[in-house]
C-alpha cells in the first residue's frame, strides 16, 4: 500500500512564535511527541535531542521540563503495570493486559508539554519562577487510572459487579461493532427490536451504563447471541429505529487511508483585540486565572481539574438541582468518590442555560472569566448563542475551548463518546496483541487523553493571548487524541506493514503466588518461572539484569503507598502531575 499524501495544514499564528527549543541531556520519556507538540505550536528546533527540552525567546526568558519514567517503572510496559493500567486494561478479560499504545508515554509528553507552557505563561505574566518543571510517567499512568482508583478506596462498594465481558458485539456476518446509546429506552427498543428476552435486557443496561466507569460490562451471553444470529443490516435498522448508534469495529488501514494530517488542536484568535494586563506572579502558573466549566463525563471535567491543579479558579457550572453525576456510586462522604477525582476543588454555580435568564447568567460569568471551557453536543452552543462569537462580544480577552467527539472532521461519525471513537479509528487493532481480536479497550483512553490535550490547547491558547492580546478559540477532540495515540500503528499501516503488535505483548506472566510480573518491552521472555513466587520471579529477572516489576492487581493497593493522599472528603486523590522547581 502506498503511503497517503498528508494535505497541508493551514497554520494561525502559535503561541510559540520566534522562540527557539532544544534538547540535552539523557533521553526521557517520549522525546518525539515533545518536539512535534512544540513544533506546531511554533517555536522551532535549536540544538540535539534530549530528555530536557529548554524553551527560550527573548520576551520570556527560560523555560524547561524533563520527564521520566518514574521511581520504579523503565519503560512504556513497566509503567501501565506499576501505576494500574494493566489491571484495568485487563478488567474486560479477567487478567491484567498491557495496551498496545504507549498511553502511559503520550499522557507524559502531554502533561510535559503543559508544564512548559504553563511556566511559559507565567513568565509572560510578568512572574519568575517557575523555571524548570518535571513529570512521570508513573504519575501520568495514575491520572490515567484516578477515577478507577477513587472508586477502590470509597467507603462503599460498586454499584455493579466487576466481571469479565463487555463489548464489542459480532453480527451472523461478523461485522464486529460497538453500541452506543445513553438512554436506557434507547438500549431496550434496540433489543426489543431483536426480539431478545427481556429479562436479558432489564439485566444488561446497568452493567453497559457503568462500563465507562468500570472497564467491563457483563453482560448477559444471551444478547452476544442474539447479535451473532443478526444480519448487520438489521442491526443498522434496530439501531437507527431506536436511537441507539452502531459503528463498525475498523481497521488502522481504513483509518490511515482517510487520515487528514490535522493537528490534534487548533487555535482561532478573535478578531476583537483587549489590552492584557501585566502584573507581578507569584505561586502556582494559572494563580489568578478563572475557568468556566460547563463540562460533562470525562473529558472537559478532566482538562479543567488540571487547569485547577495549576492553579487556576475553576468555576463549573452545573443544571439545577446539581450534577446527577455527584451520586454515582461507589461514594466517600455522600459524594461520588469518581466524581470527585475529576471536580474536587472547583466551585458549583447551578444554571439552566435552557432558560434565557440561565443563558444571561452564564454570560455574566462568561464576562470576567479568562477561559470558557464545554463539551456539549456538536451545534448546541451555537443554539443557545453561547459560542466564541457571542461569548467574545461580552469579554474579547475569553479562551473559548471546546473539547468535542470528532471536531468536525468525519462527515459520516457516529456519537462523539469514547468508545464510539476507538471503534471508528482503528483503536481495536492498535490497544490488541496480534493473538487478540480486535477490541477497543473498555479503560476510557480517550477521553482522558482527550481531557489532556484540551488542557494543552486552553494552556496554548491563554499564552496565545497573552502575547497578542486576542482571545482565542480553541478546539480539540476525541479523534485528535485518537490520532496522537495510534500514530505508529497507524504510519505502519499507511505504509502497508503489520500495525498490529505481535503475539503477547506486553501480557504478564503468571505467579506461582498468583500475582504477575511485567517485563519491560524489549526483553526477551524467561524460558521457565514456574514455582516461583511474584517476589522470586521479579528478583531472578534483575538477576539476568531485566528490570521486571510486579504488576498492580488490586488498585486498593495503591491506595496505601506511594504519593496518593486522600481529600476533605476522604476520597483518594492522585498528586499533581507536575513538579515545578
Amino acid at each position: 500500500m502506498a503511503t497517503p499524501a498528508t494535505p497541508a495544514v493551514a497554520r494561525t499564528a502559535g503561541p510559540l512564535d520566534g522562540l527557539r527549543f532544544e534538547g540535552s541531556g539523557p533521553p526521557g520519556v517520549a522525546d518525539a511527541l515533545v518536539a512535534e507538540h512544540l513544533r506546531l505550536l511554533g517555536a522551532r528546533p535549536d540544538g540535539g535531542p534530549g530528555g530536557r527540552f529548554t524553551v527560550t525567546g527573548r520576551d520570556l526568558g527560560e523555560v524547561s521540563a524533563r520527564s521520566s519514567w518514574g521511581e520504579t517503572a523503565s519503560d512504556e510496559a513497566t509503567a501501565q503495570a506499576v501505576s494500574g493500567i494493566m489491571a484495568v486494561h485487563g478488567r474486560r478479560d479477567g487478567t491484567p493486559r498491557g495496551l498496545g499504545v504507549d498511553h502511559a508515554a503520550t499522557a507524559t509528553a502531554v502533561l510535559t508539554v503543559q508544564g512548559l507552557l504553563a511556566g511559559l505563561l507565567a513568565r509572560a505574566r510578568g512572574g519568575g519562577p517557575p523555571t524548570r518543571v518535571e513529570v512521570s510517567a508513573e504519575r501520568a499512568g495514575l491520572l490515567t487510572v484516578s477515577q478507577y482508583l477513587a472508586a477502590a478506596g470509597a467507603e462503599d462498594g460498586e454499584a455493579v459487579e466487576l466481571a469479565p465481558g463487555g463489548p464489542p458485539f459480532t453480527s451472523a456476518d461478523e461485522t464486529v461493532f460497538e453500541l452506543e446509546t445513553l438512554d436506557p429506552g434507547g438500549w431496550a427498543a434496540f433489543w426489543r427490536a431483536l426480539d431478545a428476552p427481556e429479562e436479558a435486557i432489564r439485566r444488561g443496561w446497568r452493567p453497559f451504563q457503568f462500563r465507562y466507569a468500570t472497564a467491563c460490562a457483563p453482560l448477559p451471553e444471551v444478547l452476544h447471541e442474539t447479535t451473532r444470529a443478526t444480519t448487520w443490516e438489521r442491526l443498522r435498522q434496530a439501531a437507527h429505529a431506536s436511537g441507539a448508534e452502531v459503528c463498525p469495529v475498523r481497521s488502522l488501514a481504513e483509518r490511515a487511508a482517510e487520515y487528514d494530517g490535522a493537528a490534534p488542536w487548533e487555535l482561532t484568535p478573535h478578531d476583537a483585540a483587549y489590552a492584557p494586563a501585566r502584573a507581578l506572579h507569584t505561586g502556582l502558573p494559572l494563580a489568578g486565572f478563572t475557568v468556566l466549566e460547563a463540562g460533562r463525563r470525562i473529558q472537559a471535567p478532566l482538562a479543567a481539574h488540571l487547569l485547577g491543579l495549576l492553579g487556576a479558579e475553576v468555576i463549573r457550572i452545573e443544571p439545577p438541582g446539581g450534577d446527577p453525576l455527584r451520586g454515582m456510586p461507589p461514594a466517600c462522604s455522600g459524594v461520588s468518590a469518581r466524581w470527585l477525582a475529576l471536580n474536587r476543588g472547583k466551585k458549583a454555580v447551578e444554571v439552566d442555560i435552557k432558560s434565557p435568564s440561565g443563558r444571561d447568567r452564564l454570560r455574566e460569568l462568561a464576562a470576567d472569566a479568562d477561559v470558557f471551557l464545554h463539551n456539549w453536543a456538536p451545534g448546541r452552543a451555537a443554539r443557545l448563542g453561547l459560542d466564541h462569537g457571542d461569548l467574545a462580544a461580552v469579554n474579547p480577552a475569553l479562551v473559548h475551548a471546546y473539547t468535542s467527539g470528532w471536531a468536525g472532521r468525519l462527515a459520516d461519525a457516529p456519537m462523539g463518546t469514547d468508545f464510539m471513537v476507538q471503534a471508528r479509528t482503528g483503536m481495536g487493532e492498535a490497544v490488541r496483541p496480534a493473538d487478540e481480536a480486535p477490541a477497543p479497550s473498555l479503560l476510557t483512553l480517550l477521553d482522558v487523553l482527550g481531557g489532556l490535550l484540551g488542557a494543552e490547547a486552553v494552556l496554548a491558547g491563554l499564552l496565545l493571548r497573552e502575547r497578542t492580546g486576542h482571545g482565542v478559540r480553541v478546539d480539540s477532540s476525541l479523534l485528535g487524541a485518537a490520532d496522537v495515540l495510534t500514530a505508529p500503528a497507524r504510519a505502519r499501516a499507511a505504509r502497508g506493514l503489520d500495525p498490529r503488535r505481535p503475539r503477547g505483548f506486553r501480557r504478564p506472566l503468571r505467579t506461582a503466588d498468583g500475582g504477575w510480573i511485567a517485563l519491560p518491552d524489549h526483553s526477551a521472555a524467561p524460558h521457565d518461572l514456574s514455582g516461583l513466587t511474584t517476589d522470586q520471579a521479579t528478583e531472578r529477572m534483575r538477576d539476568r539484569g531485566v528490570r521486571a516489576v510486579p504488576v498492580v492487581t488490586d488498585l486498593a493497593g495503591l491506595l496505601s503507598s506511594g504519593p496518593i493522599t486522600r481529600d476533605a472528603h476522604g476520597a483518594p486523590a492522585v498528586p499533581s502531575p507536575w513538579s515545578f522547581v
